[in-house]
């Protein structure tokens, strides 16, 4: 008789721009050497997660956001046009007409295209933070959460290009358009699971350190319009089904994000900050689960010994 050796996972949520906490939950985790056997990751933790898993540490990692927010490409995409109205940052009159238009423009693609921003531009963020190999090249396993729009089932890549699985499972519902592979219609992981808890345990591992990032329930925000009450809804669906999902992780790691838009990527290194705090507060609940695992392994080990 012999027994499957079990993993550590990671299952890192979505949440756009919030998910650059992911970065300083990782720089807690290797300042502590817990080891990682799976990393599996939903939407902006498909990117951070497929970053890390690809060989990026996470100091390269906030240097190379560094370099994405001050690029000529981020200050003049849409993401960066959405995240100023979301801001306040249209300071001068001048500025807030400009602005109003802007979004104009965008919601009126919104009507007539799948996503409001373009393919190609998204696809350049994805490659400046994504190394060019393969899935199954990775120095840590890796998995990406997507949805099939079409059966509505949950998809996970195991294998493939890096650079497309987290493509298609950071593509927002309306900001990113899906994408077709075969018969299905491939979109963002959090449709399904805003943090792959379950993903995570379909790959035999014992114990599973979950890191969400959703915003919180309570909002005091004015509901006036058909949008603000539908988005309002779907946030609260997520919440409730989150929870569920969350109940199956060992540890939950929750850095305090705020209610922060999945568009504020200005606030990069704040993200970080408290994802490293967050993580630290939970150190001892991680380390308390290692030495649990150890001794399930040696005791498989012995009975697989006697059994042979």
């Amino acid at each position: 008789m012999r027994w499957r050796q079990k993993r550590i996972g990671l299952a890192l949520g979505g949440g756009g721009a919030r998910g650059f906490a992911h970065i300083g939950v990782l720089k807690a985790l290797v300042r502590e050497k817990i080891p990682l056997d799976i990393i599996v990751g939903t939407s902006s933790g498909a990117l951070i997660g497929g970053a890390y898993a690809g060989g990026i540490t996470p100091e390269k990692m906030e240097q190379k956001i560094g370099e994405y927010l001050n690029s000529k490409e981020y200050q003049s995409s849409a993401v960066r046009t959405i995240e100023k109205a979301h801001t306040g940052e249209q300071a001068s009159l001048t500025r807030k007409v400009q602005g109003f238009f802007q979004n104009k423009f965008l919601l009126l693609q919104a009507m007539f295209k799948p996503g409001i921003l373009s393919a190609e531009e998204f696809q350049t963020m994805i490659d400046f933070f994504i190394p060019n190999i393969l899935i199954q090249d990775t120095t840590i396993p890796f998995r990406a959460v997507t949805t099939d729009l079409i059966s509505g089932e949950q998809i996970v890549f195991s294998e493939g290009p890096l650079r497309e699985a987290v493509m298609i499972s950071s593509a927002v519902p309306g900001a990113i358009g899906p994408r077709q592979s075969g018969k299905m219609l491939l979109s963002d992981g959090g449709i399904i699971s805003l943090v792959p808890v379950n993903a995570a345990r379909r790959e035999g591992t014992d114990i599973v350190i979950a890191v969400d990032i959703t915003r919180g329930l309570f909002s005091d925000e004015k509901l006036e319009t058909a949008q603000e009450i539908r988005d309002r809804a779907a946030d609260i669906a997520a919440h409730h089904l989150t929870k569920h999902e969350l109940a199956a992780a060992d540890v939950v790691i929750r850095p305090r994000v705020g209610n922060l838009h999945w568009s504020v990527f200005s606030h990069a290194g704040n993200l970080i900050a408290e994802g490293e705090k967050a993580a630290g507060e939970k150190m001892r609940d991680i380390r308390r689960s290692i030495p649990l695992l150890r001794r399930l392994r040696a005791k498989r080990g012995a009975v697989s010994v006697a059994a042979s």
